[in-house]
């Protein structure tokens, strides 16, 4: 994947070493609407999560993208699981969840990867994985940084839509 088709961000991978300020960026515009949404556990359209649940689920996204950063400094080509994300969202009650509770986690999650992406150097954006989505390749740490930018930036336009559709 080069460009998203829905979102148009670009994968850059030459971008990785930014991509520790890119996602504290985007993640305090997903908070920041959390903050600001007094009906953020509400879904616009069923099979939408609302933008409770979106930010559940990028919380989610950077501890486990910072674990499998991390994996990938202390073992070589690890193979990575999948974080479950449909399932995860029922198994963790993300839309009982308090807004302003996951706009702070989601705030603390990202400064928790950013230090672990800041620290990487040269070698170890080389690192890789075998990630396992949306098919099981072989790619390097920096491809694993500027898809999480991606998850951030596709995601947040996920919760402004909702808010669009809400008007």
């Amino acid at each position: 994947m080069d460009r998203c088709a829905e979102c148009g961000y670009e994968y850059r991978p030459d971008e990785a070493p930014r991509a520790a300020t890119a996602i504290l960026a985007g993640v305090t515009e997903v908070a920041a609407t959390l903050n600001d949404c007094p009906d953020a556990r509400r879904r616009r359209l069923p099979e939408l999560w609302s933008p409770l649940e979106y930010g559940c689920h990028v919380r989610d996204v950077l501890l486990v993208q910072r674990e499998r950063i991390l994996l990938a400094r202390r073992t070589d080509r690890p193979a990575l699981v999948t974080m479950g994300r449909d399932e995860r969202a029922d198994h963790d009650g993300y839309a009982e969840q308090d807004p302003a509770d996951v706009a702070q986690e989601l705030l603390v999650s990202a400064r928790l990867l950013a230090n672990v992406l800041d620290r990487l150097d040269a070698d170890d954006w080389n690192r890789r994985v075998l990630y396992n989505y949306p098919d099981r390749v072989e790619r390097e740490l920096r491809w694993v940084a500027v898809h999480t930018v991606h998850e951030v930036r596709h995601h947040l336009l996920d919760v402004r839509r909702q808010l669009v559709d809400a008007d």
